[in-house]
């Protein structure tokens, strides 16, 4: 079906105009003269984009932004100007527009607009599917993505969930590896039962091995009655070992003993119990580096690889940012109550640009702070740490030049080549966007991008 596509302008030349241009192209193309009728148009028939001038008799654009997203949610609404300013752009954009054409443009600088429009929607939907599904499947810990990456891994976790066999999940601190050994379970024939994590890490050596298999009444001083492991609590459900990395040389030979025999020995205790768990285990060490320096048991490193999930880093992710700003921040709204509904595309560019070290964990801890100072109801760069907001602000430092090449032309054609670069890549190839970072017109970038040869 094509798509429908309404033209509020109170232009009526610029207005056919554009429907040669949109109709040649393919989309069913509807045009009004002004506010009421583009209302009036809406309520017969919903569209996909809406064209609106800022300048019309009676409602201007700014005004009838919000009435159309309040009667067609989910719609793409380019405004288009010739009295623009950066101000009225960003006003905007903060008010739901989808993109800010400033008048006169060219025809394709509206299909690129529209192409891009038309992609950001594909991609919502497929990502809206896949969260359902997962969300579905993980209850109230959905995990979204659109990067390859990981969605190679949901791939690899819902084929392995089905089965008993042991998961080694590996990745940096913060990734999400406990999130997805949850989705292993809540998708596995165990669901029904316990879900138990344990960090290895958190607990000191001498009670780890009490904390895992039991102990008995009087097995040690303090032991004053009996207590279960975690391995009992978990019998017939799943138990996960988080920085199994961490598990002392003693513990291993104990652990691959249970994985062997699926029987545990509390301490002071001298028969040994059946046990039916399912093990997760996850580390952000690298275990086959552990193995050779000796600090962990080969044996066990092999029991526990049966299938290895590699989770890969955020800023080796990062078309995932997006949905987790977008994830994190409706989380943010329902726990805080603060009304923070998006992010401002300058902000989004840094969250993008910057490289986690923290990944996961630490893009959801900046995203609370953020919505707990904003003063809006949209994140800025003013809202972000000095560190996230700095990402990719600054040109790269120029390299030592030869004596012969000081040409202060050529430096400036070099140093505004690679920020032009930067911000179209930052802004997905949006030019009015980049320009806004960039601090320039639109105009004065189209014609920088055409002297540079740059391609958006």
């Amino acid at each position: 079906m094509a798509e429908r596509i309404l033209i509020a302008d109170d232009d009526e030349t610029l207005r056919e105009s554009l429907e040669l241009v949109l109709a040649a192209e393919g989309y069913e193309v509807t045009g009004a003269r002004d506010g009421t009728a583009a209302l009036a148009a809406l309520e017969a028939q919903p569209v996909d984009v809406v064209l609106c001038d800022l300048r019309m008799p009676g409602q201007d654009g700014l005004e009838l932004l919000p009435q159309i997203l309040r009667r067609v949610p989910g719609t793409t609404v380019i405004l288009m100007s010739a009295y623009g300013s950066a101000d009225l752009a960003v006003e905007a954009l903060r008010r739901g527009a989808y993109d800010y054409l400033a008048k006169p443009f060219q025809p394709a600088e509206l299909l690129l607009a529209l192409r891009k429009a038309r992609e950001r929607e594909r991609l919502r939907r497929s990502t809206a599917l896949l969260r359902r599904d997962v969300e579905r499947a993980v209850g109230e810990r959905p995990i979204v993505a659109a990067s390859r990456g990981m969605i190679e891994v949901l791939e690899v976790v819902e084929r392995a969930a089905e089965f008993k066999a042991t998961v080694l999940l590996l990745g940096e601190s913060g990734t999400g590896k406990e999130v997805l050994a949850r989705a292993i379970h809540a998708q596995s024939p165990r669901r029904a039962e316990a879900f138990v994590a344990v960090n290895c890490a958190a607990i000191p050596e001498t009670l780890l091995e009490s904390e895992l298999f039991g102990h008995a009444r009087g097995a040690f001083t303090g032991a004053d009655r009996a207590r279960r492991g975690l391995f009992s609590e978990a019998d017939a459900g799943t138990l996960f070992l988080d920085e199994i990395g961490e598990l002392p040389l003693a513990l291993q030979a104990k652990l691959l003993r249970v994985l062997q025999d699926e029987e545990i020995r509390p301490v002071g205790e001298s028969k040994p119990r059946r046990v039916d768990v399912r093990v997760i285990a996850a580390t952000a060490r690298d275990l086959e580096a552990e193995v050779a320096a000796g600090r962990f048991r080969e044996d066990l490193f092999y029991r526990l690889d049966v299938v290895r999930v590699a989770v890969p880093p955020l800023r080796e992710r990062r078309e995932d940012i997006p949905l987790l700003v977008d994830h994190f921040l409706a989380r943010a709204r329902a726990t805080l109550g603060k009304p923070v509904r998006g992010v401002d595309d300058a902000a989004l560019g840094r969250l993008v640009a910057y490289d986690w070290p923290g990944n996961v964990r630490e893009l959801e801890n900046v995203l609370e702070r953020a919505v707990i100072l904003a003063r809006g109801d949209r994140l800025t760069l003013a809202d972000l740490p000095a560190g996230v907001a700095a990402a990719a602000a600054g040109a790269p430092e120029p390299s030592a030049r030869a004596p012969e090449d000081l040409s202060l032309r050529r430096a400036r054609r070099a140093l505004e080549t690679r920020l032009i670069a930067q911000a179209l890549e930052a802004t997905g190839g949006n030019r009015t966007h980049a320009a806004r970072l960039l601090g320039i017109s639109h105009r004065a970038l189209l014609y920088k991008i055409k002297e540079y040869g740059l391609r958006s």
